[in-house]
C-alpha cells in the first residue's frame, strides 16, 4: 500500500481556543501533503496557512503522527496516509478565510467546552492527537 506524508497543525490561539476547519461534512484540522523538497514542518506551517489564510503562525512542538487509510480517487488505489501534527500559535485576531477550493466550508476558534461537540462529528485520528496532546 502507497503511503502519503502529510503534516498538519493544532493551532491555538491566545486564548487556548483550537482552530478547527469544517470540510466533507467533518470537523478536521489542516493539514495536508507534503510538497517534494520541503521539511515536514515547513510543510505543516504551508498547510496551516493555506487552508485557514493565517500569515503568522509559530511552530512550538512537535506532537506525533497519525495513520489512516483510504481509497485515493486520483491514484485509484488505497493509501496509507501518515501525518505528522505540531503544535501551533496564532493569533485570534488575525483574519481566518476557509480555502473554499479544499472543500473548507468554515473555520471556527473552539474553546474546550465546544470541542467534544466537534470531535463527535471529526475522525478517529483527529480525535487520537488531541487526546495525545492534551496527555503531554
Amino acid at each position: 500500500m502507497k503511503t502519503i506524508i502529510a503534516a498538519g497543525g493544532l493551532v491555538y490561539n491566545e486564548q487556548g481556543e483550537l482552530l478547527m476547519i469544517y470540510r466533507r461534512g467533518k470537523w478536521d484540522l489542516p493539514k495536508g501533503k507534503l510538497d517534494e523538497g520541503e521539511t515536514i514542518e515547513m510543510c505543516a506551517v504551508r498547510e496551516v496557512k493555506e487552508e485557514t489564510g493565517l500569515l503568522e503562525i509559530a511552530v512550538i512542538k512537535f506532537i506525533g503522527k497519525t495513520y489512516h487509510s483510504y481509497f485515493d480517487i486520483w491514484l485509484n488505489e488505497d493509501v496509507q496516509k501518515e501525518s505528522w501534527w505540531y503544535e501551533m500559535k496564532a493569533n485570534s485576531t488575525e483574519k481566518i478565510i476557509p480555502q473554499t477550493e479544499e472543500g473548507i466550508e468554515t473555520i471556527e476558534w473552539v474553546n474546550e467546552i465546544n470541542l467534544s461537540t466537534k470531535l463527535n462529528n471529526s475522525y478517529p485520528s483527529i480525535n487520537e492527537i488531541i487526546a495525545k496532546y492534551k496527555m503531554q
